[in-house]
């Protein structure tokens, strides 16, 4: 027991007599580590930040909407415009059972919406309750559209949060409340919160929406809907269905179902792939880097205590003509590598968070914090197992030289 005491006195003091050298192999280490946790943390703040803008938002969803026609159809020359309408959702629903929802909008955009002395531009949505399937609300107060407000052409409204605070810059509940959208009046059951980017004929945090029954008549707008959003049963794929969809849609306006942009088709599932892609191959770049960062670290420790074995050969020859065994010098050099990156290491860990804990408090608004910039506690657990196996395989080889060592060369050496 002894030995084992003296042996890692001898270990600290050995670190002591070479601060410099062992501080510049320590910041080697130190400095791979910290890459790849902070690596690791920003990189999964960065995938939240840019997940928040697809937040609430169906991950299986289309939208379709018309353009003027490319190809001539049917006898009618291309270049024909022509509008979807509310029979369009029935035929959808009737002809592709693969879709889980099918919900029309209509759309007014640079509406005007007034409460008192405060006023903003809007984009006045007309909905169907089931468009929560496809962006679904946050509601801070009241209620969401319901299908009574539909049947009965209610002048309700529900408001976005952008809308909200600039009419109620006092807060509190405005439910009950009259606002003024051109010249119409509606009363407030709602205000959604929903904070997603994605923008399906304006964003949601600068809409009010209404029943759609109420938009038509309000607008006059008949049986025509501006687009409409479907999202399909798990197991399909928008990009399977999309013909189907077209050809439904083009026998009963006289498009082809071959002019894909006449009935265009948006397919979110493809967004939302691509940036899983992404962030997978940043992860993997991620992990290259910092594993080699800390490689590189691992090998500058194992030449230094290569250096310091050569340097103490007439100490270790002593030691081993008074009686230590190989076993006791191979366990003195490879504690001295597992100390010094262990150490090193839990420094880079302790400063990444640090670093990463002070970008989260700078994504913080509204007192909720928008990504969080941390590594999990398996990883940071992972990357302490992977820095001991360095530390031992980095005094490997100058534990190895260290045993070779005799008495007599020693004594020369010296």
């Amino acid at each position: 027991m002894r030995i084992d005491i003296d042996s890692y006195k001898e270990i600290l003091d050995t670190i002591t007599r070479n601060k410099a050298r062992s501080f510049l192999t320590g910041f080697g280490v130190f400095w791979g580590i910290f890459m790849l946790v902070a690596l690791i943390g920003g990189g999964q703040g960065l995938k939240e930040l840019l997940s928040k803008n697809f937040d609430g938002f169906a991950t299986n969803c289309a939208l379709i909407f018309p353009q003027p026609t490319t190809k001539p159809y049917h006898g009618f020359r291309k270049g024909r415009s022509w509008t979807l309408t509310y029979r369009d959702i029935d035929r959808l629903r009737a002809q592709v059972p693969e879709l889980a929802t099918v919900s029309p909008m209509l759309s007014r955009w640079g509406a005007n919406v007034t409460f008192k002395d405060k006023k903003s531009n809007c984009s006045f949505k007309g909905l169907l309750p089931n468009y929560a399937d496809v962006e679904a609300p946050v509601m801070y107060y009241g209620r969401y559209i319901n299908e009574m407000d539909v049947a009965q052409g209610r002048k309700v409204c529900v408001l976005g949060k952008k809308i909200y605070k600039t009419l109620f810059p006092g807060g509190g509940d405005p439910c009950g409340q009259r606002v003024r959208i051109d010249s119409t009046y509606y009363q407030v059951v709602g205000v959604n919160y929903a904070s997603g980017n994605m923008s399906v004929n304006g964003r949601m945090q600068e809409s009010v929406l209404a029943p759609i029954s109420l938009v038509q008549r309000a607008y006059g707008r008949g049986e025509d809907i501006d687009l409409i959003c479907v999202t399909m049963k798990p197991g399909t794929r928008v990009s399977k269905i999309a013909p189907r969809m077209r050809e439904v849609i083009g026998q009963a306006h006289d498009v082809s179902p071959e002019d894909e942009k006449a009935i265009t088709i948006i397919n979110t599932e493809v967004m939302f792939t691509m940036v899983d892609s992404l962030f997978s191959g940043v992860n993997f770049l991620i992990w290259l880097v910092g594993i080699g960062t800390l490689l590189a670290g691992a090998i500058g420790v194992s030449n230094i205590m290569m250096v310091t074995v050569r340097e103490r050969t007439t100490e270790i020859g002593i030691r081993r003509a008074i009686g230590a065994t190989p076993r006791m010098i191979l366990s003195q050099i490879i504690s001295e590598s597992i100390i010094l990156t262990i150490v090193a290491g839990m420094s880079g860990i302790l400063f990444a968070v640090v670093i990463l804990q002070m970008l989260e408090v700078g994504n913080t608004s509204d007192g909720i914090v928008n990504a969080h910039f941390q590594v999990q506690f398996w990883t940071a657990l992972g990357a302490v197992a992977f820095l001991s196996i360095l530390g031992v395989l980095a005094g490997l080889a100058p534990a190895a030289r260290a045993m070779n060592i005799k008495p007599v060369d020693a004594m020369r050496d010296e």
